[in-house]
């Protein structure tokens, strides 16, 4: 895997973390948005880890 996409990808990762750990503590997070959040992150960790095919 190019060294850019692995950074890219890298990136988004710990953006998402970033958005998940802020919703995780309002007051009343949401629950539906944390789930889309987590599985994004998921998906981005399992294409890193070269789990992925693309096509």
């Amino acid at each position: 895997m190019d060294k850019a996409v692995v950074e890219e990808i890298e990136s988004k990762h710990a953006a998402l973390h970033a958005l998940i750990e802020q919703e995780e503590h309002r007051t009343h997070p949401d629950e539906d948005l944390l789930h889309r959040l987590k599985k994004e992150k998921l998906k981005l960790k399992d294409e890193l880890a070269g789990h992925v095919t693309h096509h």
